[in-house]
């Protein structure tokens, strides 16, 4: 049996918005999810993370690129490249 690909990965995901990590926690992540949900955005399961002038970004992948505007014009954030996303200090690309 052919196994799928797996869509959740970036390379399928290349649409991404960064936010600060402190604006992603608690009830405000709920809020994140229940729009996501609520509106069939093509966000990937999966998080990335990277520290920024002394603060923690989260990052939101999506396929879509209309679906990446819809989350940034709600929440927020900034519009990264994925090569061009930094990494946590120590890993290696």
């Amino acid at each position: 049996m052919k196994s799928l690909p797996n869509y959740n990965f970036a390379p399928f995901r290349p649409h991404q918005v960064a936010l600060p990590a402190y604006r992603c926690i608690g009830h405000r992540y709920l809020t994140i999810q229940f729009f996501c949900e609520a509106q069939r955005l093509s966000l990937c399961t999966r998080r990335h993370l990277y520290r920024q002038n002394d603060i923690d970004m989260t990052v939101f992948c999506f396929a879509e690129r209309a679906h990446a505007e819809q989350f940034r014009a709600r929440f927020g954030g900034d519009f990264l490249d994925p090569k061009d996303r930094p990494k946590w200090p120590g890993t290696k690309r």
